[in-house]
């Protein structure tokens, strides 16, 4: 049995769809404060336990006859981090605790762990390998690298394996624009397609790696099975190639057929300036490939938000259409 932390969000569940698809009994962990329970839909064979990490107890029940964890599940924002530390740092660190104590207890052989670049801070224009000391902006940042730090020595003690996957930039199908947790991407994409112009967070020259879920899909499944993995290993998820918000915003812009300039707004508080990813290790150790090129992957998830968009005014015409009872006043 597999569990998935966080398996009906938006990484999450196209994990457990490549894993239901290999033929994997999986077992999903979500409180579905940002994942959905029709992500998960038309999934043979996956059962949702309804809980959150701050539930030890729920998550220990969770662990029961589970061989390998992938712990998703996490408030993954960085603004939030500093709005509501406190409640932020109960799920993605004290959360994280929870699992590696879960995993002790049920003698799993593996966690995989779902950390972020965040951890690098600012890392000018190089290309930052797993080597580079930790310079955390943000309480986010802090929370996940603890993470690591609670799975590595639990396993260390208790005899499982952890990998720390550190995702840079993740889109794709299913990212939701509309939560406080949303990616760029999904925001410009939906923005876009309505024709509105794009408020970009500072001068638009800040660079990311952006990379195709099914790409971190394929790592997060390489770390699970790949039996010489080191305890402790920590790797770079991402495609080796970073662009400017602006490049973004072009690219996009020529999928939909043009668009407005973007507007400008000021910085946030703990937003990464420059964000470029060294990927040698992860390929030497994993054999990972990037195999989604960029336009490609931004053309399919534009399509993906299309729909989305189709089905939402569809359902809004037969609502309109239905005709409603009487009542009084």
């Amino acid at each position: 049995m597999i569990l998935v932390t966080g398996g009906a969000g938006f990484i999450g569940s196209h994990l457990v769809a490549d894993l239901v698809a290999s033929g994997q009994a999986a077992r999903v962990f979500d409180d579905l404060s940002s994942g959905k329970r029709e992500n998960l839909a038309g999934l043979r064979g996956v059962e949702l336990v309804e809980a959150s990490l701050v539930d030890a107890a729920a998550l220990e029940r969770a662990c029961a006859g589970v061989t390998t964890i992938y712990h998703l599940a996490a408030c993954p924002s960085v603004p939030k981090s500093f709005d509501e530390p406190a409640f932020c740092h109960a799920v993605n660190a004290t959360g994280t605790l929870h699992v590696a104590m879960a995993a002790a207890r049920a003698k799993v052989r593996r966690v995989v762990f779902a950390s972020s670049c965040a951890i690098y801070g600012n890392t000018g224009d190089v290309a930052v390998a797993e080597t580079r000391p930790p310079q955390p902006k943000s309480p986010y940042a802090a929370q996940k690298l603890l993470g690591e730090h609670y799975l590595n020595d639990y396993g260390a003690a208790h005899g499982f394996t952890t990998v720390s996957l550190r995702f840079f930039n993740v889109f794709g199908p299913r990212q939701d624009p509309s939560s406080p947790y949303s990616g760029v991407i999904s925001i410009f994409c939906e923005r876009l397609l309505r024709g509105e112009a794009i408020t970009i967070h500072g001068d638009g020259r800040q660079t990311r790696d952006f990379v195709a879920v099914a790409d971190v899909v394929q790592a997060l499944r390489l770390a699970a099975k790949e039996p010489g993995v080191v305890h402790g290993s920590v790797w770079n998820v991402a495609t080796g190639r970073s662009r400017t918000l602006l490049e973004l915003h072009a690219a996009l812009a020529a999928l939909v057929g043009g668009a407005p300039p973007p507007c400008h707004g000021p910085a946030r508080a703990g937003d990464i300036v420059r964000s470029a990813a060294d990927i040698t290790a992860i390929q030497t150790n994993l054999g990972y490939r990037p195999r989604v090129g960029f336009t490609d992957a931004l053309a399919s998830t534009l399509d993906w938000y299309r729909m989305r968009a189709a089905a939402v005014a569809q359902a809004v015409d037969k609502r309109g259409a239905t005709p409603r009872s009487g009542g009084k006043a």
